[in-house]
């Protein structure tokens, strides 16, 4: 299902109904590559979909998020380029025994490798699985998290933070990148006026390299005549000429637990996010359901709702258990009045065939 809520560069898709194993797609429009979160059945996904993902953010390893990534890997096994895989510790493991379990004795110089990136508190452990090299695993190092950002590109930006399942699972939150944009008044302020230095901010901006290059700028003086005047540091020229605004952004959260501890963590992650995209597992009726298997109920939900207070919030991942009553759940939403809530249908997968219904001249 496809969410056109006036991002400016993201198009998300969630290619999966309520009772699906969850698989968000986000294409971001100006890089023409996509981010993939979670992986759960990816066979119904076309395969020009799956090669232009980038990234894939894992939440964490339970099958139903992590059971499509041998789909992945089969559709992008000939694209010569890196693939980045982000996820919580013991990831690179789990993806070293499911590429162990295949021959790769005719392996070939153009096959994708796949970096991934375990993220354990402040600190952010790589390896990097080499196709050309039949994916034999090779450690690439470690660095400090400055902040909770994970992941970052011209346009976007993509943060995580630790929650509990009574295993780690990772919350996302992408957020769009302001993109260039001046305030004509505060031009004027300044006592600029527009010419072919605003094109060389603009590079600036783009290239990330405001503050280091000089340039002339154009201005009045005294006389009304326009003049050049050189401007030494860029960033603090576009700081007090840019219009101010602020992106839009996407939550992925799924398989918590509802412990004060995750509510504190979801909360400062992804407080006033566009578009949530949160797992409500169970009715408010099975809420000592969703305490042992450490999800979220309706309840737990709507308390949420009311501190993240996200634009729009789009449910998914209802249990199996509750399938027969996926209307209710709309009915026992509350969110708050700003919020909207964006219905799926209870599922998008095909099921499965009998025997009967397969023709006998392919059989």
């Amino acid at each position: 299902m496809a969410c056109r809520l006036s991002f400016r560069y993201l198009e998300p898709t969630f290619f999966a109904g309520l009772l699906d194993d969850p698989v968000l797609w986000v294409k971001v429009r100006p890089w023409g590559r996509s981010l993939l979160f979670d992986c759960g059945q990816l066979h119904h996904l076309a395969k020009r979909v799956l090669k232009s993902v980038a990234a894939v953010f894992i939440s964490h390893a339970h099958m139903d998020h992590f059971m499509g990534f041998d789909t992945l890997v089969r559709q992008v096994l000939v694209s010569p380029r890196t693939f980045d895989v982000f996820g919580p510790p013991g990831l690179a493991d789990k993806v070293e025994h499911k590429l162990a379990a295949y021959d790769w004795n005719l392996h070939e110089h153009f096959w994708c490798s796949f970096r991934v990136h375990e993220l354990s508190g402040d600190r952010v452990h790589r390896w990097i699985f080499p196709g050309p090299q039949r994916f034999i695993r090779c450690f690439e190092g470690q660095d400090d998290r400055v902040g909770g950002t994970i992941f970052e590109n011209r346009w976007v930006k993509v943060e995580a933070r630790q929650a509990s399942h009574r295993i780690p699972v990772l919350v996302y939150r992408l957020t769009e990148k302001a993109g260039f944009s001046l305030d004509a008044e505060r031009i004027a302020t300044q006592g600029l006026v527009g010419g072919p230095w605003i094109d060389v901010l603009k590079h600036q901006f783009y290239h990330g390299l405001l503050g280091r290059t000089p340039l002339n700028a154009t201005r009045f003086d005294e006389n009304g005549h326009t003049i050049a005047c050189l401007v030494e540091n860029t960033r603090e020229l576009y700081e007090n000429i840019c219009r101010r605004q602020s992106g839009a952004s996407i939550g992925y959260l799924t398989d918590i637990g509802f412990s004060r501890q995750n509510q504190t963590v979801v909360t400062a992650l992804l407080k006033g996010v566009r578009l949530l995209v949160g797992e409500c597992a169970f009715l408010a009726d099975h809420k000592q359901k969703a305490r042992r298997s450490f999800h979220l109920c309706t309840r737990d939900m709507n308390r949420l709702l009311a501190e993240i207070q996200p634009d729009f919030y789009m449910p998914v991942h209802l249990s199996k258990s509750c399938s027969h009553r996926s209307g209710d759940l709309y009915l026992e939403l509350c969110p708050p009045p700003e919020t909207r809530l964006v219905f799926l249908p209870d599922r998008l997968l095909h099921r499965p065939f009998l025997p009967c219904e397969v023709p006998m001249d392919c059989m």
